[in-house]
Protein backbone atom coordinates (compact mmCIF):
# COMPACT_ATOMS: atom_id res chain seq x y z
CA UNK A 1 0.00 0.00 0.00
CA UNK A 2 0.97 3.27 -0.73
CA UNK A 3 0.61 6.10 1.97
CA UNK A 4 1.23 9.69 1.23
CA UNK A 5 1.32 11.83 4.71
CA UNK A 6 0.61 15.19 3.92
CA UNK A 7 1.71 18.32 6.11
CA UNK A 8 0.11 21.91 5.54
CA UNK A 9 1.51 24.94 6.77
CA UNK A 10 -1.54 27.06 6.97
CA UNK A 11 -1.72 31.22 6.81
CA UNK A 12 -2.27 32.44 10.46
CA UNK A 13 -5.64 31.85 12.09
CA UNK A 14 -7.18 29.74 9.08
CA UNK A 15 -6.61 26.06 10.62
CA UNK A 16 -10.11 25.78 11.82
CA UNK A 17 -11.55 27.06 8.82
CA UNK A 18 -9.55 25.21 6.47
CA UNK A 19 -10.50 22.01 9.17
CA UNK A 20 -13.77 22.30 8.20
CA UNK A 21 -13.78 22.77 4.72
CA UNK A 22 -11.65 19.70 4.74
CA UNK A 23 -14.06 17.47 6.49
CA UNK A 24 -16.86 19.28 5.02
CA UNK A 25 -15.83 19.07 1.17
CA UNK A 26 -12.57 18.01 0.78
CA UNK A 27 -12.47 14.84 2.23
CA UNK A 28 -15.56 13.55 0.55
CA UNK A 29 -14.26 14.34 -2.68
CA UNK A 30 -10.88 12.78 -2.66
CA UNK A 31 -13.18 9.30 -1.14
CA UNK A 32 -15.52 9.87 -3.93
CA UNK A 33 -12.63 9.66 -6.50
CA UNK A 34 -11.12 6.71 -4.68
CA UNK A 35 -8.31 7.59 -2.58
CA UNK A 36 -8.67 6.20 1.18
CA UNK A 37 -8.14 9.49 3.25
CA UNK A 38 -7.70 9.22 6.85
CA UNK A 39 -7.38 12.77 8.73
CA UNK A 40 -6.84 15.99 9.46
CA UNK A 41 -5.26 16.16 12.35
CA UNK A 42 -4.34 18.84 14.52
CA UNK A 43 -0.62 19.56 15.27
CA UNK A 44 -0.45 20.01 19.24
CA UNK A 45 2.88 22.39 18.41
CA UNK A 46 2.19 24.46 16.06
CA UNK A 47 -1.49 25.93 15.43
CA UNK A 48 -1.11 26.94 12.04
CA UNK A 49 -0.20 23.69 11.20
CA UNK A 50 -2.40 20.50 10.28
CA UNK A 51 -1.39 16.94 8.56
CA UNK A 52 -3.35 14.07 7.02
CA UNK A 53 -2.79 10.72 4.94
CA UNK A 54 -4.24 9.30 1.84
CA UNK A 55 -3.60 5.64 0.61
CA UNK A 56 -3.34 3.62 -2.80
CA UNK A 57 -3.17 0.32 -3.79
CA UNK A 58 -0.13 0.88 -6.13
CA UNK A 59 1.73 4.00 -7.67
CA UNK A 60 0.24 3.30 -10.84
CA UNK A 61 -3.50 3.76 -8.90
CA UNK A 62 -2.47 6.74 -7.10
CA UNK A 63 -1.01 8.19 -10.81
CA UNK A 64 -4.49 7.62 -12.10
CA UNK A 65 -6.60 8.61 -9.42
CA UNK A 66 -4.78 11.47 -9.00
CA UNK A 67 -4.66 12.70 -12.88
CA UNK A 68 -8.57 11.91 -12.98
CA UNK A 69 -9.11 14.16 -10.20
CA UNK A 70 -6.79 17.24 -10.34
CA UNK A 71 -7.69 17.13 -14.05
CA UNK A 72 -11.12 17.73 -13.27
CA UNK A 73 -13.95 20.07 -11.79
CA UNK A 74 -14.14 19.24 -8.57
CA UNK A 75 -10.98 20.21 -7.85
CA UNK A 76 -10.69 22.98 -10.09
CA UNK A 77 -13.97 24.68 -8.77
CA UNK A 78 -15.11 23.29 -5.78
CA UNK A 79 -11.54 23.12 -3.96
CA UNK A 80 -9.30 24.81 -5.14
CA UNK A 81 -10.01 28.42 -4.56
CA UNK A 82 -11.06 27.83 -1.60
CA UNK A 83 -8.46 25.48 0.10
CA UNK A 84 -5.39 26.58 -1.56
CA UNK A 85 -5.93 30.57 -0.62
CA UNK A 86 -5.33 29.23 3.16
CA UNK A 87 -1.79 26.88 2.38
CA UNK A 88 1.00 28.95 3.15
CA UNK A 89 3.12 25.67 2.33
CA UNK A 90 2.56 22.13 2.15
CA UNK A 91 4.88 18.91 1.69
CA UNK A 92 4.26 15.44 1.02
CA UNK A 93 6.14 12.35 1.62
CA UNK A 94 5.64 8.90 0.01
CA UNK A 95 6.08 5.84 1.67
CA UNK A 96 4.93 1.99 1.19
CA UNK A 97 4.35 -0.15 4.01
CA UNK A 98 5.82 -3.23 5.01
CA UNK A 99 4.99 -6.49 4.87
CA UNK A 100 3.53 -6.70 7.88
CA UNK A 101 1.71 -3.34 7.97
CA UNK A 102 -1.18 -2.88 10.44
CA UNK A 103 -3.83 -0.60 10.98
CA UNK A 104 -5.27 1.29 14.07
CA UNK A 105 -7.02 -1.90 15.07
CA UNK A 106 -4.25 -4.27 14.50
CA UNK A 107 -5.11 -5.83 11.24
CA UNK A 108 -2.83 -6.54 8.94
CA UNK A 109 -3.50 -4.14 5.65
CA UNK A 110 -2.06 -6.33 3.46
Amino acid sequence: MILEIRHYTLKSGLREEFIQFFEQTNRPALRDAGMLVFGPLRDLENPDKVHWMRAFSSLAERDRIKDLFYDGPVWSKGIEPFAMPMIEHFEAKLTETTERFEDFSGKAMV
